[in-house]
């Protein structure tokens, strides 16, 4: 796929007039406007692809009748019915394993099978990877998300959920999942796992240590 520059290097992030949702007239930056003619048909030809068709067909109809109504914990099973998966993955930091537990709970009793791997699997040590010693003061053990994926790939997981891997780990995570992925929990310990309070409060509580 063709790679271009916006003008004057704003994107999306920089416009506030939502034509593309609601209609109206694009900002001479708009990314959508100017990409070229070869860059939406290379897109459509892969959305119609079988695969991804069906994940954005079964994406739209949870969205539509769940909005507003379903919570994320509802979403994904529900998704994962709808696509005709049987057997699911939790990918869990061990700081979140009761949590979890009640998920895998929630899925068995919707009908699904789990298999789940928590991030210290192996006992690896940090050093192995040549960490330096004093970030043993929070563990001395790897997380390990490549094994976390093959151990899942292994147990025959057609879906795996993420549950609070670091920031990082995660990214290894998804590179290495031999099956689809989403997101239940980001980790963030400060905010409860709630990240994007820092996004509503950075006028405020947080503006200080954001932007000073």
């Amino acid at each position: 796929m063709e790679t271009y520059k916006s003008c004057c290097e704003r994107s999306c992030i920089d416009c506030g007039n939502a034509a593309c949702q609601y209609g109206g007239t694009f900002p001479e930056f708009c990314s959508g406007a100017r990409a070229s003619e070869e860059t939406f048909r290379l897109v459509i030809e892969k959305y119609n692809e079988p695969e991804n068709l069906k994940f954005m067909q079964t994406a739209a109809a949870v969205e539509y009748e769940g909005y507003c109504k379903l919570t994320r914990v509802e979403e994904i099973a529900d998704f994962a019915g709808r696509m005709g998966y049987k057997r699911l993955g939790i990918a869990t930091c061990v700081g979140l394993i009761r949590e979890a537990r009640t998920m895998a709970r929630y899925l068995r009793h919707k009908g699904f099978e789990v298999f789940g791997i928590g991030c210290k699997v192996g006992q690896i040590p940090k050093q192995d990877l040549g960490i330096p010693e004093e970030c043993n003061a929070i563990g001395v053990s790897i997380c390990n998300p490549i094994l976390q994926a093959e151990l899942l790939g292994q147990a025959g997981t057609e879906f795996n959920i993420v549950m609070g891997l670091c920031v990082g780990h995660d990214t290894v995570f998804y590179k290495y999942s031999q099956a689809p992925v989403t997101t239940l929990i980001t980790k963030d310990r400060v905010t409860c796992h709630n990240p994007a309070a820092v996004l509503y409060n950075a006028e405020t509580f947080y503006k200080k240590k954001l932007f000073d």
